[in-house]
């Protein structure tokens, strides 16, 4: 038998007051939801380490595996990242307030611009991604390798499955 957790009491509860649910559903995915709460709260201590927010990092990131010269369009970020323009644009004014990216106009499109990290934004990221890749690793320690697989396997399997030309 698995030990309990929180969700199997709020299951128990649901059941008590719902016996005509079907809530295996609800207890996976209650589990998933807590363990996204987890995870962002431990991402998002090791971004503040470094000055960030995790949108933000999310952004230099990105930029940083395009490879040199570390430049991509607003517009690329933003399909990339599932962030419509204005949200896009408020964290580019945050980074580049920063000093961590610069934007200047595309010189083969005058419409658009170029964003680029600094050399203190490649540092940056490049320290953050060190430390969120160590983080990551850490949060999967609980599981055994192959138990680890599997999870990326079956995560894997979910997301392909809830694909869509919308995400």
């Amino acid at each position: 038998m698995t030990e309990r957790d929180e969700v199997d009491d709020v299951i128990d509860q649901w059941r008590r007051e719902r016996p005509d649910l079907d809530l295996w559903p609800v207890a996976v995915l209650g589990r998933v939801t807590r363990l996204a709460a987890i995870l962002h709260r431990s991402f998002d201590e090791v971004f503040a380490r470094h000055g960030l927010r995790h949108g933000e990092f999310d952004v230099l990131a990105t930029i940083r595996r395009t490879g040199p010269p570390y430049t991509v369009t607003p517009s690329v970020l933003s399909r990339q990242l599932m962030l419509s323009r204005a949200g896009m644009t408020n964290r580019l004014d945050r980074l580049e307030r920063a000093g961590l990216v610069e934007r200047r106009l595309d010189p083969d499109d005058r419409r658009s611009f170029l964003v680029s990290l600094t050399e203190q934004g490649v540092t940056t990221v490049d320290a953050a991604m060190g430390d969120h890749a160590a983080n990551e690793a850490a949060l999967l320690s609980g599981l055994p390798e192959t138990q680890q697989r599997q999870l990326d396997d079956v995560i894997r399997v979910l997301l392909r499955s809830l694909r869509s030309d919308d995400l």
